[in-house]
C-alpha cells in the first residue's frame, strides 16, 4: 500500500512541477522577441515590389499591469534595423482605455515614433481593446470617442489608421497605378466596425493587395480570391502554449470557443491560432495570424 501512495505522491509532484514550469514560461516568454520571416505569394505583384519586406506587429496592450514595454521597444528597433517597405500594426494599442487615455497614448506615441522618424511608411488598424469592447455589439459614444482619440494621436505623428478602406502603399520611383500594391485595412470586429466587403471593393480588379485586420473573424467574409495574403492579430497565439509545441495552446483545451467563432470554420482537429491558418476563409484567400507582443 505504501508503494501505491508513493507513486501517487510522485505523480502529483510531477504534475505540479509541469504546471510550475508552464506558469514560469508563460511569464518569461512574452519578453522574448520572436521574429518570423515568411514568404507570401501575391498575384499580380508588380516587379518593383518583388522580394520587398512588410513588417507586421500587433497587440501592444499598453496599460495592462504586466505590459511588456521592453519587447515592444525591441520589436520596433528590429523593424527600424530591417528597413522594410512598410510597417503594419494590427490593433489593440491599449489594454483597457479609461476616461483619461493621455498616459497610455503618450507612451504609445513614444514607442512607435522611431518608425516614422526612420521614414518607414507605417499604417495601423484598431482592435477591440481600443474601443474597450469584448463582445459583438455596437460601440457606445464613449467607446467611439476613445478610439478616435487613439486614431488622432497616431495620425498626428504620420501613422494613418485605416478603417474599412484601401490605400496604395507608397514606393520610391513608382510610376503608374499598374505598379501599385494596395493595403486594405479593416475595422475592429467586436464593436461592429468591421466591413470587409466595403474595404475590399475599393481595390481595382486584379490589382495586387495586402489585407490588414485585427480580429481573424473579419477574414471569413472576404470573397474568394480577394485576399491572397491577409494578416491579423487578436489571438495572442492562444494565450499560453506548451513550449516547442505551437499547435497545443490554451485554446486547444477550451470547449467553449463562442468568443472565437471563426475557429468553427476551420477544418481539422488541431486548433491553430497563429501562423498560416489552413482551411479558413474562401478559396484563394490566405490568413496569417501574428501572435502579438502584449500580455
Amino acid at each position: 500500500m505504501s508503494h501505491v501512495w508513493k507513486r501517487i505522491k510522485y505523480l502529483v509532484l510531477g504534475i505540479a512541477s509541469c504546471l510550475l514550469v508552464l506558469l514560469t514560461w508563460s511569464v518569461i516568454e512574452p519578453y522574448l522577441l520572436d521574429r518570423n520571416v515568411v514568404v507570401a505569394e501575391i498575384p499580380a505583384l508588380p516587379q518593383s515590389w518583388q522580394e520587398k519586406q512588410i513588417a507586421v506587429m500587433a497587440d501592444f496592450q499598453v496599460g495592462m499591469w504586466m505590459a511588456n514595454i521592453s519587447t515592444i521597444e525591441k520589436a520596433i528597433a528590429q523593424i527600424v534595423a530591417d528597413r522594410p517597405a512598410a510597417a503594419l500594426i494590427a490593433g489593440d494599442f491599449v489594454y483597457k482605455p479609461g476616461e483619461n487615455l493621455t498616459p497610455e497614448l503618450n507612451q504609445i506615441i513614444e514607442l512607435v515614433r522611431p518608425l516614422t522618424a526612420a521614414q518607414i511608411p507605417t499604417y495601423a488598424v484598431l482592435g477591440n481593446h481600443d474601443y474597450q469592447a469584448t463582445k459583438l455589439a455596437d460601440p457606445d459614444a464613449a467607446a467611439i470617442q476613445r478610439a478616435e482619440q487613439i486614431q488622432q494621436a497616431l495620425e498626428a505623428i504620420g501613422i494613418p489608421v485605416l478603417k474599412n478602406e484601401a490605400i496604395i502603399l507608397p514606393q520610391t520611383g513608382q510610376s503608374s497605378e499598374n505598379e501599385s500594391l494596395y493595403l486594405v485595412g479593416i475595422g475592429a470586429y467586436f464593436p461592429k466596425q468591421s466591413e470587409p466587403l466595403k474595404a475590399i471593393a475599393q481595390v481595382p480588379n486584379n490589382a495586387a493587395r495586402f489585407v490588414l485586420m485585427h480580429n481573424p473573424a473579419s477574414f471569413g467574409a472576404l470573397p474568394a480570391s480577394t485576399a491572397p495574403v491577409a494578416v491579423a492579430g487578436h489571438t495572442h497565439g492562444g494565450q499560453v502554449r506548451i513550449p516547442f509545441m505551437p499547435e497545443w495552446s490554451w485554446m486547444t483545451f477550451v470547449e467553449d470557443k463562442s468568443s472565437w467563432s471563426w475557429l468553427s470554420e476551420i477544418k481539422g482537429d488541431i486548433v491553430r491560432v497563429s501562423g498560416w491558418i489552413p482551411g479558413y476563409g474562401n478559396l484563394g484567400n490566405q490568413l496569417y495570424i501574428n501572435r502579438g507582443i502584449g500580455f
